[in-house]
C-alpha cells in the first residue's frame, strides 16, 4: 500500500468494517510510541442509527402523511 502525493491512503474494507469506519466518520491521527494510530472521533453511533440519520426526511417529497406512507408499506390501498 502506498501513500499518494496528497498524503492519502485507502484503508482496506475489512479493517474499515471491523473498526466501524463508515463514510463520513470523523477520525483523528495520533503518534503513539512511533506508530500512527487512527481513531474515530466522538461518540460512535451504531450502523442502524447512522442509516436512520441518512434516511430521515427523505420521503418528504411524497407529500403524504405518516399514516398514508405506513399503509403503502403494508400494501393497503
Amino acid at each position: 500500500m502506498r501513500i499518494t502525493s496528497k498524503g492519502q491512503v485507502t484503508i482496506p474494507q475489512r479493517i474499515r468494517e471491523a473498526a466501524g469506519l463508515l463514510p463520513d466518520t470523523e477520525v483523528e491521527f495520533e503518534l503513539v510510541r512511533g506508530r500512527v494510530v487512527l481513531k474515530p472521533l466522538g461518540k460512535r453511533n451504531s450502523r442502524g442509527q447512522r442509516a436512520v440519520a441518512r434516511l430521515r426526511g427523505s420521503l418528504k417529497h411524497l407529500n403524504r402523511s405518516t399514516d398514508e406512507l405506513m399503509a403503502l408499506t403494508r400494501g393497503e390501498d
